[in-house]
């Protein structure tokens, strides 16, 4: 991959008793990337974080963050003095107030932002006297994001950043992630069962299940590949391997043949107009279709 690499990982493999959590997952995250890791619940996206962050140790497989291994205990220690983690519980400090937690996290960090503190501040609209115990879930997950955000690091990394929010404060979070993003040389990496978030806010995606990678890349790129081909024919569909490279699945309803292709249509359409079908009608796929289809295939 052309792009300097801030995750390089190749097939990590990780086994909790009977279940197998990750199963020769490859990513490669771009640096300045906001990159959208979308998954279904238990498809092994927080399992893969703790990897990366030297919190759980793989059976098989390279972690490298900064270039660095993951799996070895120094390293570890500075790829996480280089990177902001917000896990999805927002653990806080709850017997301290949202400004003393802000002032006690600051003097850890030498490249701390004062102006983006006071930014977030304001534009979160934090209760500076209020206890982390008093605080609403959207209002810890705000708070959690500017002690994240002003630390100066090189990479953040979020689990469910915007899970049990409501819709007004899942858009500030957004927002707050691409104009931090647009500002600082940083790369965000997120993961997310919310595919509506991926798609507002990412320019990579990785959609995972069951520890596997079965979309990676650029999200333009991804959509430019994924397409439905429809083809309708007399009488009933023929059942028909097609050879074109690119077929995720086929299905015959009737006199219909759908075909889901991650390779573009144009060898597909040639190869279907041998069947002589009475139309064939190519349509694009938005990133929710992509993933409903895919995951659903691998079930």
């Amino acid at each position: 991959m052309a792009d300097r690499l801030t995750i390089d990982a190749t097939d990590l493999r990780k086994r909790y008793g009977a279940v197998d959590a990750l199963c020769g997952l490859a990513l490669g995250v771009p640096a300045g990337s906001i990159y959208g890791f979308l998954g279904r619940n238990g498809a092994g996206k927080t399992t893969t974080l703790k990897v990366l962050l030297g919190m759980a140790r793989p059976d098989a497989g390279e972690a490298r963050v900064f270039g660095l291994d993951a799996t070895k205990e120094a390293a570890s220690v500075d790829i996480r003095r280089r990177t902001a983690f917000v896990s999805e519980e927002k653990d806080l400090y709850d017997y301290m107030t949202v400004d003393e937690m802000i002032h006690f996290t600051s003097s850890f960090y030498p490249r701390w932002r004062k102006d983006l503190a006071a930014r977030y501040r304001r534009t979160f609209d934090l209760p500076g006297d209020r206890k982390g115990k008093a605080l609403s879930r959207g209002t810890r997950t705000k708070l959690a994001l500017l002690l994240a955000l002003c630390r100066g690091a090189e990479l953040l990394i979020l689990d469910e950043p915007t899970s049990g929010l409501d819709p007004a404060v899942s858009e500030e979070v957004l927002q707050a992630l691409v104009s931090y993003v647009d500002s600082a040389e940083t790369t965000v990496f997120f993961s997310s069962h919310q595919i509506a978030e991926v798609d507002q806010i990412a320019d990579h995606v990785t959609i995972v299940d069951r520890g596997r990678a079965i979309v990676q890349g650029a999200l333009d790129d991804v959509r430019a590949r994924y397409r439905s081909i429809q083809l309708v024919f007399d009488g009933d569909a023929p059942a028909v391997t097609f050879r074109a490279p690119g077929v995720v699945r086929a299905w015959r309803e009737h006199r219909v043949l759908t075909v889901l292709s991650s390779a573009g249509a144009d060898e597909i359409v040639d190869e279907a107009r041998g069947l002589n079908p009475v139309s064939v009608t190519v349509t694009p796929l938005t990133l929710k279709d992509i993933f409903l289809e895919t995951v659903m295939k691998e079930k």
